[in-house]
């Protein structure tokens, strides 16, 4: 999980990293002002199954598709980028088509998330 560009607030990020964790997923919190090489590096790193980002800046038209890209130059064809925040529903449909899982928007219920990642992962993953 990771919070990319200058986006400073991370209280939703860090209330989805608990949860995720009380649900006895493995979770790693990158931080704040995560590039999007220094993600998906941590993401090789660690083997994960899934990547989580938070933009609350109106920067994820750039970021996530930047994270995209490097994901699939690194092969991690098989890892789920997921994303959340103040993000246009025109905008969620243009990410979602170039490749990234679903993203959810304020007020979207912790459960509900979580179920999408379970069932993403107990799917596409060995």
């Amino acid at each position: 999980m990771a919070k990319p560009g200058l986006d400073g607030h991370d209280r939703g990020i860090k209330v989805l990293a608990s949860a995720y964790r009380d649900a006895g997923m493995e979770v790693i919190y990158l931080g704040l002002r995560q590039t999007p090489e220094m993600i998906v590096a941590s993401a090789l790193q660690e083997d994960v199954d899934v990547i989580a980002l938070s933009s609350l800046n109106n920067a994820h038209m750039t970021i996530f598709p930047n994270v995209l890209k490097i994901m699939n130059e690194k092969g991690l064809d098989d890892v789920l980028l997921v994303g959340g925040g103040i993000i246009p529903k025109k905008d969620m449909e243009e990410l979602e088509s170039l490749g990234m899982g679903k993203l959810f928007g304020p007020g979207t219920p912790v459960e509900e998330t979580l179920n999408y990642i379970t069932n993403w992962v107990k799917e596409n993953r060995r």
